[in-house]
């Protein structure tokens, strides 16, 4: 006896998460309430969501290593719709790649968050009406400490609502002592690789958060604001002035020079002459600097190095003085090297009151020469929105261009891809421009920059990975540097500090890293995402992951980014708790598109979250139906049935199985044709269109095999003997497969059907189950059936078709009669006549005819040539339906008679828009190509 080929596979896990339940037993609706708490913390106790690093080929093991990292959320945050997004999308490829038989790590964790945590515990503080410096250093960092460890975890709590696949046991936190050590060594290694240094620079400041902010943190936005026109006086020559455009009069006081370009004629004649800077009666030079763009206002710029970026690079440029006007908290005083700039009237004032009164004062003292619209950009803090200040102050900057330009080349030779593509421009243009990057924070919440300072002796600043007590020079007493860390510069250590990094002899770095996929939103791609692959390539010699996918945002219907300041947001556990959080997985996934926004309406859940919802009610109500069908008989493993005993019903289901799988694999990106030539291991996972593969997964297992396949086999099942085991087995088998490919989108309805399964090997999990794969035919198999069984599907759609169209019901029994073109056609529709009759929407006598029928029939053409008829005595009143066919063949006559009319008018067609014109034409084909359609019917039915 021939066997076919299919392994049984089984999947061990070390405990059983259900008991097997008969199909009778199941509930008529999907409750995920009841079920998906239990089913996850079987799969917590069972441990299978932990990696195992010894088994990793990297340290000697046998299987392939896959890791993704979180994107660590903040430790105050709770989860909202993008974070449902993103780790539902991590969670999908981390769920594939174990069933894949990679070990597969999704490592979990959270950041300490800086500012935005600080600023959380600061308003808590606030409500008692004290400040960080009333509590002070050491007792504010306490506070925050208790406040993190109450709140810290809830989101790595909520990330299980969804079904998040981590394993918990490495969940990391980037403020634990084993990060932080990671933190100083890095800090200590740039140090002595001279690429970080302390400089006095104007860097851009928070005047809320008190604190700066690097170049990306402050983000641009434009606004409607206005010019001012203002003249400076020449001081040997007060009838004289030049004038200058500026947004910011407030700042004319802190002016040090004007600036004119060294080509622009208008004013060649003017260098090095002197003005008077209007309110401060400060006397300053004019001079010449590249700096001055002549196209902009009058060709002539005020100089202000203290409080622009720019304007500090001309200072430096002609040593200018760089006095400081607006105090850290931005009001309006003199700072440094301002003594006398700033007059009564505007000392102390807010800088936006110190704005309005200073354009009043010029207004009255003549020198505001007009004011105009304008609009242009502003910056503003990413964390509370403020106003960004641009201030000169002392700060530690990380030199990057030595930096990106490893991480430039990275993704020139391939070893790191961006997908979607059109993000690549975005990456490279910030790489070939980057500027030296801000690190320190003036917060007291984050990682304490590891320098120390000995006034006594004042010698160089000590840099230490470990803590100082003592000037190894003097013995003095030292104090250490008051400024913490960015928190980013934490976080680009990410995918190996979680690993055991500096410790490079850990097993799970050496098992792990790289790491594979990284998938965050766009919006941090500078934040994070280069600034991971630069230090990666620095620490460890090799990028932190081959593959970046940027996943789209979360949008409302407005196309407005959901946001709690808009007031548009979802908050995924309202959604698990409806509708399950499998109905939110398989919405966003299924709707994603390729780096696509997903769009909800926060307003009305049920229509943004119905196409999960619908879909899982389906495939509950398929399982119910076809485990009620499979109940209680045989099941066999495929490999130990007959080949010869397959049906085509049978082959053709299983042949879509293949199909399904190939599809699905090619939108993963499992064999993708660079295997090894550009991609080297990481060609495996590069296509992740996962809309895509949602969408084969579903139509095969809801438009094949629900709908086809098992209707087919009913008859077969119900008859009994050895036909109904095999068809049975062939059942559970497709279903198991479709259970498979459907998991990593939908992963509790999908385990609590396949528990349910028989011939489920006990103790184990859809969850740690093979992924599928394309079976190998036997030799001596039939490989026409699947095509054969499509012939049989033609006519039973054809057959439904035309029981609408002749409004006939599906209770009513009809007669069918095929003629078929080849004697292979007649074979085939002879074998499976009683089973295409028993389908539903069909319900019909089938008989195989060698010519037409000589009675009243409706005709149809198949796709093989064959001819099928239906019946119509019996089923129709034949006068009744004659007589409305006629009339409505009539009443189309008419109306296409006076259209085509219409068209043969030549003042219609030459006077009418063109558009109307190919209108009436599109609608004459149209209603010619109906007429001759009825006509054929009233033909067939009314002999005429």
């Amino acid at each position: 006896m021939t066997k076919l080929s299919w392994p049984r596979i089984a999947d061990p896990s070390p405990a059983p998460i259900l008991s097997v339940m008969p199909a009778a037993d199941l509930s008529p609706q999907f409750d995920p309430t009841a079920v998906e708490r239990d089913i996850y913390a079987r799969w917590d106790e069972a441990g299978v969501f932990t990696a195992r690093a010894a088994r990793s080929t990297r340290v000697g093991g046998d299987r392939e290593p896959f890791t993704i990292v979180i994107p660590p959320p903040n430790v105050t945050a709770v989860l909202h719709m993008g974070h449902g997004f993103n780790n539902t999308v991590q969670d999908v490829i981390t769920r594939w790649r174990r069933m894949a038989g990679d070990e597969a790590l999704y490592l979990p964790g959270t950041d300490h968050a800086g500012i935005a945590t600080q600023n959380v515990v600061e308003k808590l503080i606030a409500k008692c009406g004290k400040t960080r410096f009333d509590v002070g250093r050491e007792a504010f960092i306490e506070r925050v400490k208790t406040f993190v460890e109450e709140t810290g975890g809830v989101i790595l709590q909520q990330l299980r609502a969804i079904g998040c696949s981590c394993d918990w046991s490495r969940t990391a936190y980037t403020f634990s002592p084993a990060l932080s050590r990671a933190v100083r060594e890095a800090f200590v290694r740039l140090w002595e690789a001279g690429l970080i240094y302390k400089g006095h620079r104007v860097i851009h400041w928070c005047p809320r958060c008190l604190t700066s902010l690097s170049d990306e943190e402050a983000e641009h936005h434009d606004v409607e604001g206005k010019l001012y026109h203002v003249s400076y006086p020449l001081v040997d020559d007060p009838t004289k002035a030049i004038t200058i455009a500026t947004t910011r009069p407030e700042t004319i006081l802190a002016d040090v020079a004007i600036a004119v370009h060294p080509k622009d004629d208008r004013y060649r004649a003017l260098v090095g002459r002197s003005v008077m800077v209007p309110i401060a009666n400060v006397a300053i030079p004019i001079i010449a600097d590249e700096n001055a763009d002549p196209a902009f206002g009058s060709g002539a710029v005020k100089i202000t190095p203290a409080h622009d970026a720019n304007d500090f690079d001309v200072g430096v440029r002609h040593t200018l003085d760089m006095p400081v006007v607006i105090d850290e908290s931005g009001f309006v005083r003199e700072v440094a090297d301002a003594d006398g700039r700033v007059p009564d009237s505007l000392r102390g004032l807010d800088r936006v009151d110190a704005r309005a009164r200073m354009v009043e004062l010029l207004r009255a003292a003549g020198r505001l020469v007009k004011v105009e619209p304008h609009h242009h950009a502003i910056r503003q803090c990413y964390r509370c929105d403020t106003v960004v200040e641009p201030r000169l102050s002392d700060q530690w900057f990380v030199k990057m261009q030595p930096l990106a330009a490893r991480a430039l080349e990275a993704h020139r030779d391939g070893s790191v891809r961006i997908l979607p593509e059109r993000w690549e421009a975005t990456y490279v243009n910030w790489l070939e421009n980057i500027r030296d990057w801000n690190i320190s924070r003036q917060i007291w919440w984050g990682h304490r920059i590891p320098v120390w300072y000995c006034d006594a002796c004042g010698g160089e600043p000590i840099v230490s990975r470990d803590d100082v007590s003592a000037c190894a020079t003097c013995g003095g007493a030292v104090r250490q540097d008051e400024d913490v860390l960015d928190t980013w510069f934490s976080s680009q250590l990410w995918p190996y500090s979680t690993l055991g990094w500096p410790d490079e002899t850990a097993l799970d770095l050496r098992a792990f890293y790289p790491t594979d996929v990284l998938v965050t939103g766009p919006d941090i791609i500078f934040f994070w995402v280069a600034r991971m692959i630069m230090s990666g390539y620095f620490f460890l010699g090799r990028a932190p992951f081959h593959t970046v996918y940027l996943n789209g945002m979360v949008r409302d219907v407005h196309n407005r980014k959901m946001s709690k300041s808009l007031g548009n947001g979802i908050d995924p556990l309202d959604v698990v708790a409806r509708f399950g959080a499998d109905a939110l997985r398989y919405t966003v996934i299924s709707g994603m598109g390729y780096g696509t926004d997903v769009k909800l309406d926060p307003d009305n859940l049920e229509e943004s979250f119905a196409p999960g919802r619908n879909f899982v009610t389906k495939l509950w109500n398929i399982g119910r139906f076809l485990l009620s069908n499979v109940e209680g008989g045989a099941v066999r493993a495929l490999g130990e049935i007959d080949a010869a005993c397959l049906t085509r019903a049978d082959r053709w289901i299983l042949a879509r199985l293949d199909a399904a799988i190939a599809e699905v694999d090619a939108a993963l990106g499992a064999a993708h044709p660079a295997a090894g030539a550009l991609w080297g291991e990481s060609e495996r996972y590069i296509g992740l269109r996962l809309m895509e593969f949602t969408e084969v997964a579903r139509r095969f297992t809801w438009d094949e095999l629900a709908a086809w396949y098992l209707e087919s086999t009913k008859s077969r099942l119900l008859a009994g003997g050895d036909d109904a085991d095999v068809a049975r087995s062939v059942l559970v088998h497709v279903f198991d497969q479709a259970l498979r490919l459907l998991h990593p989108v939908v992963p509790f309805i999908t385990e609590a059907l396949w528990q349910r399964l028989p011939g489920r090997v006990d103790g184990a999990f859809v969850a740690a189950a093979a992924w599928p794969t394309i079976r190998v035919p036997l030799p001596d198999e039939r490989g026409n059936d699947a095509e054969e069984f499509e012939r049989v599907r033609d006519a039973v759609l054809r057959i439904r078709q035309l029981r609408v169209e002749y409004n006939i019901g599906p209770a009513t029994a009809i007669a069918v009669a095929i003629m078929p073109a080849t004697d292979e056609a007649r074979r085939i529709f002879a074998e499976d006549a009683a089973m295409t009759g028993r389908l539903p929407g069909v319900r019909a006598a089938i008989t195989i005819a060698t010519g037409a029928p000589a009675e009243p029939a409706a005709q149809a053409m198949l796709a093989d040539g064959s001819e099928l008829y239906l019946l119509l005595a019996g089923a129709v009143d034949v006068d009744k339906e004659c007589a409305r066919l006629t009339g409505e063949l009539a009443a189309l006559e008419q109306q296409l008679g006076a259209l085509r009319g219409r068209l043969g008018n030549d003042g219609f067609v030459s006077r009418a828009p063109a558009h109307v014109v190919e209108a009436e034409r599109h609608k004459e084909r149209d209603w010619s190509a109906r007429r001759e359609h009825l006509a054929a019917k009233v033909a067939t039915l009314c002999g005429r």
